[in-house]
């Protein structure tokens, strides 16, 4: 997860394709680069331990953007494929 936030806050879509599980990654992936992710909090986390081959991790992400500042709650679910997590998919509350 804190990876992939990274990813997010430098732009990197390169990991983020590739960190994404390709059964529900997108076609494109576009990045706003007026979008500035600045702090990652991890809220709560469900499995995805070293003998676990799923988990989800409950995070708060905030950002500012020339529009104004914002927080991102999600749950997202992260499946090992071949010893890698990769990012199934969330749901955003917020």
């Amino acid at each position: 997860m804190r990876s992939r936030f990274t990813a997010f806050a430098v732009g990197d879509v390169d990991y983020l394709r590739a960190s994404w599980h390709p059964d529900t990654a997108p076609t494109e992936l576009e990045l706003d680069p007026d979008q500035r992710w600045y702090r990652l909090d991890i809220v709560g986390v469900e499995a995805g331990g070293m003998f676990d081959d799923a988990g989800t991790v409950e995070f708060r992400a905030r950002y500012k953007h020339p529009e104004g500042a914002g927080t991102m709650t999600e749950v997202s679910r992260f499946v090992r494929t071949a010893g890698s997590w990769l990012y199934l998919d969330g749901v955003v509350s917020r």
